[in-house]
This record gives C-alpha cells, sequence and structure tokens, in this order.
C-alpha cells in the first residue's frame, strides 16, 4: 500500500489546503494528514497581522470534521516548542516519521521551494507538488492573516467560517427596538440572526400576562443559546442576536422578583464582540407581552438594566434618537468591527 503525507500549520485552514489534500488522498492509499503547531511559532507568525492566534486543537478539529468522511485519511497532531526562524526540520521530519510508523512514499506540498529539503530528510519518498502556481485556488495562509479573513470569505471553508463569525448582540428594556433592529441588520448584511427567545417560549404557553414561571427561565437561556449555535454555523461573517442572559436574567428578576445563579454562570461564559445597547426613548408599543410603559417605569428599569450590565462589565455601545438614527449608528459600530 502506498503511503504519504501532507503537513502545515493550516493557520488558518484554506479551500487551497482542501484541494490539495482531496487530490493527495486520491493518489495515495493511505494519507497522513499532519497538524504541526508549535504555540511559540504558531503566534509568532500572527503577530502583527489582521488574525489573531488560533489553538492547535481547534485548527485539529477542522482537519476532522473536513476528512470525516475520507476513510483512507488519517489526521495526525504533531507539537514542537520551537520558534519560526529556529525550526529545526530534521526533528521535524522524525516527529512525523515516528507517527506514520511506516515508509513513506509521498510528500505532498504546494511549495517548490520545499524540494531539496524534502529529498535530504525523505530520499525514498517522492516530492509530489499539487497546484504550485496556485491555477486552482489562488490563495495562502500567509495572504489570509496579512490581509484578514474577510478579505478572503471566499476561500474560508463552511467548517472553518464559524470560528470567525462576529457576534453582535442588541440589548435594551421593554419596546426599544431590539426585534426589529436585529432583523434589520441581519437583511442589511445578508446573513442570520437570533430572536428573543424568551418570546418564543411566552407565546408557545399562550401569550397572557403573567404565564412565565421561575422554571421558565432556564429554558428560555438554554434555548436560546442552542439557537445562537445553529445561527452562527449558518452565518455571513456576522450574526446578529437580540438579547442574551443578562437580559434574561433582568426580565427574571422583573417578572417573577427571581435572581438566578443558572443565568449568572450562563453569562459569565458570554463572548460578544459588540454590544448595542438601545436606549427606551422611542414610543412605547404595546404588543400584548408589554407591561411597564409608564415614562417612570420605562426610565427605572433601564437603570436596572444598565446596573446589571456593569456588574458584568459589559462594555456596551448606546444607540438612541429614532429608528434611522440607531440603525445607522449601528452600521457604523459595525463596519468599525469588521474593518
Amino acid at each position: 500500500m502506498s503511503v504519504g503525507f501532507f503537513g502545515g500549520k493550516f493557520l488558518p485552514l484554506h479551500l487551497g489546503h482542501v484541494y490539495a489534500i482531496v487530490q493527495a488522498s486520491s493518489i495515495v492509499d493511505e494519507l497522513y494528514l499532519i497538524l504541526s503547531h508549535s504555540e511559540k511559532r504558531d503566534k509568532e507568525l500572527c503577530r502583527n497581522t489582521k488574525m489573531e492566534y488560533i489553538p492547535a486543537q481547534i485548527r485539529l478539529r477542522w482537519l476532522s470534521r473536513l476528512t470525516k468522511d475520507m476513510p483512507n485519511v488519517k489526521v495526525v497532531s504533531i507539537e514542537d516548542y520551537q520558534g519560526n526562524d529556529d525550526y529545526d526540520w530534521n526533528e521535524g521530519a522524525q516527529l512525523i516519521k515516528k507517527a506514520i510508523g511506516k515508509p513513506i512514499d509521498y510528500v505532498f506540498s504546494s511549495e517548490t521551494e520545499y524540494s531539496d529539503i524534502f529529498e535530504e530528510l525523505y530520499p525514498t519518498a517522492k516530492h509530489f507538488l499539487i497546484d504550485p502556481i496556485r491555477t486552482h485556488v489562488n490563495i495562502s495562509a500567509t495572504a489570509i492573516r496579512k490581509e484578514g479573513v474577510f478579505r478572503h470569505w471566499e476561500f474560508i471553508p463552511d467548517i472553518v467560517k464559524p470560528y470567525f463569525v462576529k457576534m453582535v448582540v442588541v440589548v435594551g428594556t421593554e419596546s426599544c427596538g431590539k426585534s426589529t433592529l436585529t432583523k434589520n441588520l441581519a437583511k442589511i448584511y445578508n446573513t442570520t440572526y437570533v430572536e428573543e427567545y424568551g418570546r418564543v417560549v411566552c407565546e408557545e404557553l399562550g401569550g397572557c400576562d403573567g404565564i412565565i414561571s421561575v422554571e421558565d427561565y432556564q429554558k428560555i437561556a438554554y434555548g436560546h443559546k442552542l439557537e445562537e449555535i445553529r445561527a452562527i454555523e449558518k452565518a455571513n461573517k456576522l450574526v446578529f442576536i437580540d438579547t442574551e442572559a443578562i437580559v434574561t436574567q433582568f426580565y427574571s428578576n422583573l417578572y417573577n422578583h427571581e435572581h438566578q445563579t443558572v443565568l449568572d454562570e450562563i453569562a459569565k461564559l458570554q463572548d460578544y464582540d459588540l454590544w448595542l445597547y438601545l436606549e427606551p426613548d422611542v414610543k412605547w408599543v404595546n404588543d400584548g407581552l408589554r407591561v411597564h410603559g409608564e415614562d417612570k417605569v420605562r426610565v427605572k428599569n433601564n437603570h436596572q438594566l444598565k446596573t446589571l450590565l456593569k456588574k458584568y462589565n459589559v462594555d456596551y455601545k448606546i444607540l438612541n434618537g429614532d429608528y434611522s438614527d440607531r440603525l445607522n449608528g449601528a452600521i457604523k459600530l459595525i463596519n468599525e468591527l469588521l474593518t
């Protein structure tokens, strides 16, 4: 049986890698996909670029998902502790040979400059070049790191994209335009959104005043997180989210006078890229589920929610004015995030 390997840092994995992996897998009986990683070296490569360091485990998961239906491909993770400038190719080759544990017939790459070193390190193997001048897929990981993932979004595999999706959450008290803004932003940026899951649960129960019990808030928080995961999987660079666990905690305090530890724990795990806070300075709309429309009550609730967000050290951006002002203010902040 013929044996070959294709190695790389996959920082990040892109469609050029995918093309090479598929081509290599069709040439040999067994293909070893080698993730060569060193936290020191990989952080050096990401320094002063537009991409942050990606942990090796994340890259290993990408490769595993990519090849899970390719029975002749085995993914192997090989770690060293060297830098980029002092990388010991001979030591790396020894680690690869040990991991494969059998004679190597092919060494696959897309780099012509590796021919001499591969001939020295793998004298019985053939260096097989795949798309060296990038005719089929004109991209490199170096270009992605230098210019940014979003600049080359079309070259990022679908299994990789969720890692880079930016999460924008819209928060505020009753009737401040969260749902409308969330949906409109998703339309403008041609992507997915997550609606307020508390409203979903309330409507499932019939929607009458006072129907939400203390236990329902856990269902709301968990259900909301599952919807986030689904939306991220299909998102186009951004995902817009209407409320989250802290606002759910706020409503638990407001409607049921109960502060829930489980919501605190979920809130601690949240990691949104941009928080948009909507002031309650638009007209209150009674949609059948809202009960706090008096101006004094709206001001009080607004203060309480801000206090709760401060407790979690949330750095939110305030949007106020009419609906047009809010929309355009949000667009400005989102474009800055993307840049």
